[in-house]
């Protein structure tokens, strides 16, 4: 999967060209912000996918009109974020990443989550496990056992029982999290409350530095199938919300239902 994880720094050092300037920003119909970088991501990861692995279809924000009569015939599909976390690139704050999942059968096997600006890599394989990796620009793409010499296994912290943490959006606090938030401190004598940006809230909970992260508003597929590899493959949970159902992908339907994503605790 190197041509992957070069795929998605390439992009991020595309994005990083463009993030250190002073962008223009377009609209979509929806009023979310899109930038070149969007796009320009977009081509390089689609580019790369469609060199490598030509008998593999694709699923990306920027190439969302797919008919689901066609997606429905799909058993495995690269899913793409160019960018997630557009309001933070905007912000310039950092919190953005690039995401590239594999899906195989509704469920995400491969992920690469990139924070360019940050040059952090997490990844979430299903035979490898999760792992997450720093100072990119130093580490050659060329092979795969150098490559992963940088490799730091994930989950790194282990669990209090008596504190937790919970990551929620910088962008899209809601009420519902508010109150999954108060009902904790029932259970719990400490709850810490973390912001953050993108995808790397789900990144934050495979590394084990929150607990939980309820996301009880809209997301897309593309933006969490990346990230719920990378949870899943360190032995988290991303669930529907009140279910124990596993969030799915490649539904007719693109945007997610509410969702939990939580590492198991240690008793």
């Amino acid at each position: 999967m190197l041509p992957v994880i070069k795929a998605a720094y390439e992009a991020g050092q595309a994005i990083m060209e463009i993030y250190q300037t002073d962008f223009d920003v377009e609209y979509k119909e929806d009023d979310s912000p899109l930038t070149i970088a969007d796009k320009k991501s977009h081509e390089l990861i689609k580019s790369a996918l469609e060199k490598h692995y030509p008998e593999i279809p694709i699923l990306s924000e920027e190439g969302k009109g797919i008919p689901y009569e066609e997606r429905s015939e799909w058993d495995k599909f690269w899913l793409i974020d160019p960018i997630d976390g557009t309001k933070e690139f905007i912000k310039k704050n950092g919190e953005f990443t690039v995401n590239i999942a594999l899906i195989e059968n509704g469920k995400p096997v491969f992920g690469v989550v990139y924070a360019p600006a940050l040059d952090t890599f997490y990844l979430g394989n299903k035979e490898k496990g999760a792992f997450k990796m720093e100072g990119m620009s130093a580490i050659s793409f060329d092979n795969e056992k150098t490559f992963f010499e940088k490799a730091v296994a994930l989950p790194q912290h282990s669990k209090e029982t008596n504190k937790v943490k919970v990551v929620a959006s910088r962008s899209h606090m809601s009420s519902e999290t508010e109150e999954f938030i108060e009902a904790l401190k029932k259970d719990y004598d400490e709850v810490e409350t973390v912001s953050a940006g993108s995808s790397l809230k789900l990144c934050l909970v495979a590394e084990g530095t929150a607990d939980y992260y309820p996301r009880y508003a809209p997301t897309m597929e593309w933006d969490t199938g990346a990230g719920q590899a990378v949870v899943e493959h360190a032995g988290g949970q991303v669930t529907v919300a009140g279910e124990e159902t596993p969030l799915l992908y490649n539904k007719e339907n693109l945007l997610n239902p509410w969702f939990l994503a939580k590492l198991n605790r240690k008793q």
